[in-house]
């Protein structure tokens, strides 16, 4: 764990202060801000998916029901995909079945979890019956709104940094990472968390007009994999793997793929006549009505 980062906003008037990425130790376990903000930010998701819902006659029980496998699976999806990209990359090795397990040391990658979490809602929806891409609209923007929260944790941890630079924005950082120097680089935790946050207020403007179920869902995809792509690749603080040796790093060029693949069906379902009337599970009172 990072623990103490000295950080500075000069360009932004902000002078040189420390944050700690420990925010208190309870019982001898010391808890960090990165476990808080991910905490917070999936208690959010899950209040906006149960507003959301309802909208659609999708009741509480049934989001807490979906939300109890979806969230250890999508961690475990988000753990296993930082494994295997650490072991190829030979950044990291795993030695124990701990080593891979010990979340607390940090390693999550959302790809992973958003791979994980979207057949874990898949496959619980068809269980209850419920329709997926309705549901899936409910669901991706406080994912979304998640990740935006989350990335103040990586903020707290001194990590999630880009290249040097000397724009207004840039962020002085000295931690282990620097080797214990200042460097001056982009805030790129900020921008993925701005460009997050920005997401989720747009898909909620047009939420209610949609025109078909998945529509949100295919658009905050195609949203986040363009903003991802190019954060990406200004990205300094980790090495990540690359693609047949090339300058583009393997997170990119999904994100990339991400947002070719939904910004295509986004455009195709949007601009075609929709036979298929908008996903609503009618009360049970409705129905014997």
């Amino acid at each position: 764990m990072l623990r103490i980062t000295e950080l500075a906003f000069p360009g932004l008037g902000i002078g040189k202060f420390e944050v700690n990425s420990v925010a208190l130790t309870l019982f001898g376990v010391e808890i960090a801000w990165y476990a808080i903000f991910i905490t917070f930010g999936m208690i959010c998701a899950v209040a906006y998916c149960i507003f959301r819902a309802k909208q659609v006659g999708v009741g509480m029980d049934d989001v807490i029901d979906i939300a109890l496998f979806t969230i250890p699976l999508g961690i475990v999806g988000a753990r296993l995909y930082y494994v295997i990209n650490a072991v190829i990359e030979g950044s990291q090795s795993f030695k124990t079945f701990f080593d891979w397990i010990d979340i607390r040391s940090g390693g999550l990658a959302i790809y992973g979890g958003i791979v994980a979490g979207a057949i874990t809602v898949y496959c619980v929806c068809r269980f209850k019956k419920i329709g997926f891409l309705a549901f899936a609209d409910c669901t991706m923007p406080g994912v979304i709104l998640a990740q935006g929260i989350g990335r103040w944790g990586n903020f707290m941890n001194g990590e999630v940094f880009g290249e040097h630079t000397d724009i207004f924005c840039r962020m002085e950082i000295k931690n282990t990472l620097t080797g214990g120097a200042v460097w001056s680089v982009h805030p790129t935790f900020f921008y993925e968390s701005v460009w997050n946050i920005l997401g989720f207020a747009i898909a909620n403007l047009f939420y209610c007009k949609r025109k078909y179920d998945g529509q949100v869902f295919i658009f905050l995809m195609a949203w986040y994999g363009l903003g991802r792509c190019l954060i990406e690749g200004i990205r300094e603080d980790h090495m990540d793997l690359t693609i047949f040796g090339l300058s583009l790093r393997i997170n990119q060029v999904i994100a990339g793929i991400f947002f070719v693949i939904f910004t295509a069906l986004f455009l195709v379902l949007t601009f075609r006549k929709v036979h298929k009337p908008l996903y609503c599970k009618l009360p049970e009172k409705a129905k014997k009505a």
